[in-house]
């Protein structure tokens, strides 16, 4: 898989994409990631990407041109049979989940856009972007920190990348609800004992205590997550 991420602050990616499972992915070639300055394609004489909303208001929008010029320069360096997903990150974007992540796993190229300032103009919505996802209800200065999400979660999906190939097939929200509780030695740590049943050695009774610690932790803490999974 290739990675482009468009943003106006390049220097918050080497840190995140240089360490850890992101790294180790890069090293194996399950995934290779690109940084692009977007004022680098502006053709404004002071690289300008931005200016005010027509129509009058706070803030100032990012401008088409540098946008759709750094999007087609990325899409050059890429074989014409591969369709690039274009993803813009943005509060007013789907809800980011588990599944998306899954199926975003499954392409061969995503282009983030990570845009600042008001937000973008319209037309790099209507007429470039494939998808548009959200992390959260809040706003963040920026985008960047959403992609790098999105980079994560979709990475650690990728053939090859983690240790154990079905240590995601557990995770939380993989199947819907929240993983189990999960432990390791000592057995004893000042007097909070391990539950016997996952020391038992019978994978059967694990499984099974897997499972129904999974549906309460689920029912406690996200019980909207089992009326969305009834609903199904």
């Amino acid at each position: 898989m290739r990675m482009d991420f468009l943003t106006l602050f390049p220097d918050m990616f080497p840190g995140v994409l240089g360490s850890s499972i992101l790294k180790r992915a890069e090293e194996k070639e399950a995934v290779s990631f690109y940084v692009h300055n977007i004022r680098d394609f502006s053709k404004d004489k002071h690289k300008k990407v931005d200016d005010y909303p027509y129509g009058g208001g706070a803030g100032m929008v990012l401008t088409p041109q540098p946008v759709f010029d750094a999007c087609e320069f990325v899409m050059q360096q890429t074989p014409a049979s591969v369709s690039p997903r274009i993803i813009l990150l943005c509060p007013q974007g789907k809800p980011y989940k588990q599944r998306d992540a899954e199926m975003l796993s499954k392409e061969e190229h995503l282009i983030f856009i990570c845009g600042h300032y008001e937000g973008y103009d319209e037309r790099i919505r209507e007429h470039l972007v494939t998808d548009e996802f959200s992390i959260g209800d809040y706003v963040l200065t920026g985008g960047e920190l959403g992609a790098l999400v999105i980079a994560d979660s979709v990475t650690r999906l990728l053939p090859n990348v983690l240790g154990n190939e079905s240590s995601h097939r557990h995770d939380s929200f993989s199947d819907g609800l929240l993983e189990y509780p999960q432990y390791t030695r000592p057995a004893d740590f000042r007097g909070w004992k391990v539950p016997d049943v996952l020391l038992s050695g019978h994978h059967e009774k694990i499984a099974q205590w897997r499972k129904e610690q999974a549906l309460l932790r689920t029912k406690k803490r996200r019980p909207d997550l089992l009326q969305k999974k009834e609903k199904e």
